[in-house]
């Protein structure tokens, strides 16, 4: 009995690896025909293949014509989004429409992209396309450019994508990916941008930055990434780690980003003081440290030119500083400040040079402006609910709330 189910079961394998070996030879067939008949004559064979897969797995979504352009009685040199080299080989490819607003594909990415070994450019429109990125991408090795962003891409990153040794940029972002960043992906020497952000991303933030990194873009917010900070590419100009869970202290990494343009580390749980050192970063234009545990006084170094500094919802106490006061949109909101607000606040917002001035929910005791005085229209001020009363009209946003003072219970130095 036992001999007759192994019979049975080899024949059953014998059988599928037939079927398997006549499809392929199929295939093959009617591509040397395509081949005889000068219809594929710009395609390699297995590139011909890979591209048969993709559209197979793939479909577009309705309004699109996307995928129903690709008719392979034709050249699929000249199909939309597919650009082959003088070797017939794919070099680029470009999954849907990228006109703006144009509808996306849904469906699954083929195992097959792997086969398409020339490959410099994937990139997939936005759109429904689900299920795992495949390992196979990897495979890919001269791909320089890999850009799969607003699907609904889940499962785990592929560690197999820090093989890409040529690879420049990196965008998966919004997507339904989880699990941890893998060690290795830092570690890509090539790699000038990094984005992740927006997906359901877990762990640590890697420690495996290289310190000849050439990573410029790091973009890794609306996540769930925990821990501290870990050192960081001195290459970095823009930097977004908004919307995590990261905690720990700032002042052993950030002192030495100095090339930073763009600075969001919002809506975490990181302590300690701010360094002082981040207000004289010379080509910053935009700080935000909103919704963290930050602490202790401000003390930037010099006069700030940074065009916009966000340091509300906060700890932070002692006086505002006057370094501040060439800021064009200032939010200091919702921390612990004391004292009156700098005379150099009112001539810069009365000159138009500060554009937005929030003060609201401290514990500022007054501001040198005068009742009567007419706020310019392209400014907004808000100083409501201090240890003061406001002396000229505001405009603060919805959730200053109503309350233009706090009681004098709250503020034992205030004068009325």
């Amino acid at each position: 009995m036992q001999m007759q189910t192994s019979a049975a079961a080899r024949r059953k394998m014998k059988a599928a690896t037939t079927t398997t070996t006549t499809f392929v030879s199929i295939m093959t067939l009617m591509i040397s025909i395509l081949l005889t008949s000068g219809i594929c004559s710009m395609l390699d064979p297995k590139d011909f293949l890979a591209l048969q897969s993709i559209h197979s797995s793939l479909e577009d979504m309705p309004g699109s014509t996307f995928l129903h352009d690709w008719d392979f009685s034709s050249d699929p040199c000249s199909f939309p989004g597919v650009l082959c080299n003088p070797a017939g080989r794919v070099v680029s490819l470009s999954l849907g429409d990228p006109r703006a607003g144009a509808p996306g594909l849904t469906g699954k990415l083929h195992p097959f992209i792997g086969r398409l070994s020339e490959l410099t450019e994937l990139s997939l429109v936005p759109g429904r396309v689900y299920g795992p990125i495949p390992p196979t991408i990897s495979l890919c090795q001269r791909l320089r450019f890999l850009a799969l962003s607003e699907n609904f891409l889940s499962g785990t990153i592929p560690p197999s994508l820090s093989s890409l040794h040529s690879l420049q940029t990196l965008d998966l972002s919004f997507n339904l990916l989880s699990g941890q960043i893998p060690q290795s992906l830092p570690r890509l020497s090539e790699l000038s941008t990094l984005i992740l952000s927006h997906n359901r991303l877990s762990g640590n933030i890697p420690a495996t930055f290289d310190s000849s990194s050439r990573l410029l873009r790091l973009d890794l917010k609306h996540n769930n990434l925990h821990g501290e900070i870990p050192p960081l590419p001195a290459s970095l100009r823009y930097l977004s780690l908004s919307s995590n869970n990261l905690s720990g202290y700032v002042a052993g990494v950030l002192p030495r980003l100095r090339m930073l343009n763009y600075l969001d580390l919002s809506s975490n749980q990181l302590s300690g003081q701010i360094p002082s050192e981040i207000f004289s970063i010379p080509s910053l234009s935009v700080l935000l440290l909103q919704r963290n545990r930050f602490s202790g006084e401000v003390r930037p170094e010099g006069r700030v030119v940074i065009g916009r500094v966000d340091l509300s919802y906060n700890r932070l106490s002692g006086e505002v500083p006057e370094e501040l006061a060439a800021v064009e949109s200032l939010y200091l909101n919702s921390n612990r400040f004391t004292g009156a607000v700098p005379t150099s606040f009112v001539e810069r917002l009365m000159g138009s040079g500060l554009q937005v001035l929030y003060l609201q929910h401290n514990f500022l005791t007054g501001i040198e402006i005068a009742p009567a005085a007419k706020i310019p229209g392209t400014a907004a001020i808000c100083l409501r609910y201090n240890c003061m009363v406001p002396p000229v009209g505001e405009s603060c946003p919805g959730n200053a709330g109503e309350k233009r003072a706090r009681s004098p219970e709250q503020c034992p130095e205030w004068r009325g």
